[in-house]
């Protein structure tokens, strides 16, 4: 057995488990390590034994997280419990900030305790900016997916290394893109099948009136196909329900449009360059709670680094005590109306080139089915699009090879 730096990384995403995959293969090129800790599909792959499903973190919204509050209470017990018995050189926690920080700060107390890094900064450009100083009073080193985080975590004394994100790594082949074809994308959560699916099914049954050989190809995860499965049977379309990373992929090189909800996957489309629109809703009270505290006028990560790209100072402003008014007029000026200015605003008055967003109350079937049917018949629109996701992928390429903490 291998007697190399001990390290104990906790993921509760898809997401996270992909980045924690990427992260363990990087460690192993440069050191000897073992690993403990909790991920999934592709952790394990790196050779990760998980203390329990990694599924059992995934949960998102008010009362999802209340419902399953006392198991959740029970994983973090034994979680810091195996991490004091096992004495890891360092612990990292990727993303998943609600189970991750409540293990780092009972580790933090601890008379002596491993190193702690956290990947993937919390987004205090987007809402709540007063997290990044609490978390530098318990963290030692924050790894960041984009370039504009660091900044807002050492002023607060936190060590933060800006690492690249994967997506800038990913390659997509060149493939003849069928016309009829619209990639679904509903979220890797169940919460999240429960609120979209409906949503974007009666948006495809409007799609399919003004492109009768309409096809949708569904990528999920494993976990997730049986539920997806039952919820798409009275789809007025032909529905594919495809599994595994490759599949995805060669999906979006042959769809020609793509409807994704809020996350990663925009990433991943960009990276594709398949043209898409993001819609999502939450759900009620959570809606109002999001309302309030989302601060940054745009959900979708592609929008959001083109604001940056346009005005450096864009997400400290966001994080900061200017309002979102000032915030938007910095990259917009002629966007002007505060009603359109909230995270729920409906962005076609953008230039075209952005990806159009419908979040909350605008997550309407019309609008929605109106954005993509734009990007199936303007070939202008799309190119436009494609052009702002090259640049928007190109801001993630990391300023040096390997992620290390």
């Amino acid at each position: 057995m291998s007697s190399g730096m001990l390290t104990f990384l906790i993921a509760g995403e898809p997401s996270g488990d992909r980045l924690g995959a990427d992260l363990m293969a990087s460690l192993k090129k440069n050191q000897d390590v073992r690993f403990m800790g909790i991920g999934g599909e592709a952790m394990k792959a790196e050779g990760l034994e998980s203390l329990f499903p990694m599924e059992e973190l995934s949960l998102m919204g008010v009362f999802s997280i209340l419902r399953d509050l006392p198991n959740l209470l029970r994983r973090l017990r034994y979680t810091v419990k195996t991490i004091q018995e096992v004495k890891p050189d360092m612990v990292i926690t990727i993303d998943s900030p609600d189970f991750s920080f409540r293990v780092m700060k009972r580790l933090h107390k601890l008379p002596s305790r491993p190193k702690l890094v956290h990947y993937v900064a919390p987004t205090v450009w987007a809402w709540r900016p007063g997290r990044a100083r609490k978390i530098a009073q318990f963290l030692d080193h924050l790894l960041c997916l984009y370039p504009f985080e660091p900044p807002l975590f050492e002023k607060h004394g936190l060590k933060s290394t800006f690492v690249g994100h994967p997506i800038a790594r990913m390659t997509f082949k060149t493939r003849k893109r069928d016309p009829n074809l619209l990639c679904v994308l509903p979220g890797s959560r169940r919460s999240e099948l429960k609120m979209l699916l409906p949503i974007f099914k009666e948006t495809v049954t409007l799609v399919k009136k003004e492109i009768p050989g309409l096809k949708v190809i569904i990528p999920t995860l494993p976990t997730l196909k049986e539920s997806i499965e039952k919820q798409v049977k009275t789809w007025p379309v032909e529905v594919t329900i495809v599994e595994g990373e490759d599949k995805r992929n060669e999906v979006f090189e042959r769809a020609y449009v793509g409807l994704a909800a809020s996350g990663t996957v925009a990433l991943q489309l960009a990276a594709a360059r398949l043209p898409f629109v993001v819609a999502y809703s939450l759900g009620a009270l959570s809606g109002k709670i999001a309302h309030i505290l989302i601060k940054i006028p745009y959900v979708c990560m592609v929008n959001i680094l083109l604001a940056f790209k346009k005005d450096p100072e864009f997400p400290s402003l966001c994080s900061g005590s200017q309002d979102d008014t000032k915030v938007l007029h910095k990259c917009h000026p002629e966007e002007s109306r505060r009603d359109e200015l909230r995270i729920s605003s409906h962005r076609r008055e953008t230039p075209i080139f952005w990806v159009p967003e419908y979040i909350q109350e605008n997550c309407r079937v019309d609008k929605i089915a109106e954005g993509l049917l734009q990007l199936f018949k303007d070939e202008k629109a799309r190119e436009e699009e494609v052009k702002a996701m090259i640049e928007a992928v190109d801001l993630l390429k990391a300023p040096s090879g390997e992620i290390t903490p």
